[in-house]
């Protein structure tokens, strides 16, 4: 089994329970219910590979609707994770709730999302060491307007408010919010999500599904 707790910065792994029908929805028409599910499971398991072989800190898996499904107790098992269920009335609370749960003992915590599947261990050892050298927060955009990742020292509501999340603003708006709470941030290299159709082509290489 691979460790994936240790002292540093927290990764937290956002993810739906990979349910066919529930994830990867507007793949379905393309791929189907039962390819799009395989393909959620596939990119999860690399994410959590990569946070846990970034060596930054501890991983958890923080899920919804529940923890109960077999394949999030296997990536349990396989790496050491600490499951949680997220909480909240809307993405931006969930996140604030997690990020927050975390920040109590470290100097900051990363946010990652299981939809890019170009992230790289790099990505989040660079993260980290910016907040490692205190900038307030850290992001990775999107190519599609959102973010693969986001970093902060501290968790306020405000970096949330607003937001239209499923959007191709949410980086805009994301960045709208840092602005007016007065923070320094960093941005990583952009990388792709796969949520789209369009976005398919080039990940075979990546994953088998």
């Amino acid at each position: 089994m691979r460790d994936g707790s240790s002292d540093g910065i927290p990764v937290l792994v956002f993810t739906r329970a990979p349910v066919p029908g529930k994830v990867k929805t507007r793949l379905i028409p393309a791929i189907g219910a039962e390819r799009a599910v395989n393909l959620h499971r596939a990119m999860l398991w690399r994410t959590v590979v990569t946070a846990v072989d970034s060596g930054v800190g501890p991983v958890g898996l923080w899920c919804t609707p529940d923890t109960t499904h077999p394949y999030l107790a296997d990536l349990e098992r396989e790496f050491g994770l600490e499951l949680h269920v997220q909480s909240g009335e809307d993405l931006g609370e969930r996140m604030h709730r997690a990020l927050q749960s975390r920040l109590d003992d470290a100097s900051g915590a990363l946010l990652v999302g299981t939809d890019c599947p170009f992230l790289e261990a790099g990505d989040l050892r660079t993260a980290a060491g910016v907040l490692q050298e205190g900038a307030d927060a850290v992001i990775g955009p999107a190519a599609d307007g959102g973010y693969y990742l986001i970093g902060v020292r501290q968790s306020v509501a405000e970096i949330y408010a607003g937001v239209p999340w499923g959007s191709h603003q949410v980086l805009a708006r994301s960045r709208e919010n840092l602005r007016e709470l007065g923070w320094s941030w960093h941005e990583l290299v952009p990388r792709r999500d796969v949520d789209r159709p369009e976005d398919l082509p080039g990940i075979n290489d990546l994953l088998v599904y």
